[in-house]
């Protein structure tokens, strides 16, 4: 009875994206130029997730000529391809905003050990 509920739902992707805080990852990303369309790769860490449903987000944080970029996606966004995890972070916390305010190495978050 809920037709809100039933037109989100079925506008929900179909395969989850498998990633999490502090991990570093590449989006493929479409993006539209005038008639023409290209994926464009955004590569970085993850600093936050947020929201739920259709409208869950994702931040993801990279240095571009010693700047900080940040770019934030929809989870559920037909223009984004895939994710792709390059290596699994180990965030202890669910907002890394502290890595605003650091840079080189210091910005880089520990990859998890698999024991």
């Amino acid at each position: 009875m809920d037709y809100i509920k039933n037109i989100e739902e079925s506008q929900l992707r179909e395969n989850k994206l498998d990633f999490n805080v502090g991990d570093t990852v590449q989006v493929d990303y479409r993006v539209k130029e005038g008639t023409r369309e290209r994926i464009q790769v955004y590569e970085g860490t993850v600093i936050k997730k947020q929201g739920g449903g259709l409208n869950e987000t994702f931040t993801v944080r990279r240095t571009a000529y010693g700047v900080g970029v940040e770019r934030t996606f929809y989870t559920n966004s037909p223009r984004i391809e895939d994710v792709r995890v390059k290596r699994r972070g180990n965030a202890r916390r669910s907002k890394l905003y502290y890595l605003r305010g650091r840079q080189g190495r210091a910005a880089k978050v520990r990859e998890k050990q698999n024991y």
